[in-house]
């Protein structure tokens, strides 16, 4: 029997993908615990509208990132951090610190796209990258000043 798995099932196959079970599997196990449905011309259909939707959401989104990392790319940012009496950071200034203060600039970018080659322990001009992807990147300058 033809069926369309619904969700992952390990060692059977990925969502969304038709493949060949026995008769007996599919009617005790996948259909009842709603993890496939049967492949018939109207679910294949509507199948192939869902893929078409979800390539037309990811291209989509690929392109509002490259825009976004475009407006990015050569920004300045200034971190305020606390020092002592030395100059030296209680700390090091993180990813998280960068991102808020990009969202200071009007920008979301998520912490998880902020490479830090090296931790920041000092005041000065950093370069800093952000990949969105393996193909979309943007490199800023962050400046660590003391508050």
């Amino acid at each position: 029997m033809k069926v369309i798995l619904i969700e992952d099932i390990e060692k059977l196959g990925k969502a969304n993908e038709v493949i060949e079970v026995k008769d007996g599997f599919a009617r005790n196990y996948l259909f009842p615990y709603r993890k496939a449905i049967l492949a018939t011309a109207e679910n294949l259909r509507c199948l192939e509208e869902e893929k078409k939707r979800k390539l037309k959401q990811i291209e989509k989104k690929r392109q509002e990132t490259e825009e976004l990392a475009k407006r990015l790319d050569g920004m300045s940012v200034n971190v305020l951090v606390k020092v002592n009496e030395n100059g030296e950071l209680y700390g090091s200034v993180t990813a998280q610190q960068i991102s808020e203060a990009i969202r200071q600039e009007g920008f979301e970018v998520d912490k998880k796209y902020i490479i830090l080659k090296e931790p920041i322990r000092k005041l000065g001009v950093f370069e800093c990258l952000i990949r969105f992807s393996t193909e979309i990147e943007a490199k800023i300058k962050v400046w660590v000043v003391k508050q």
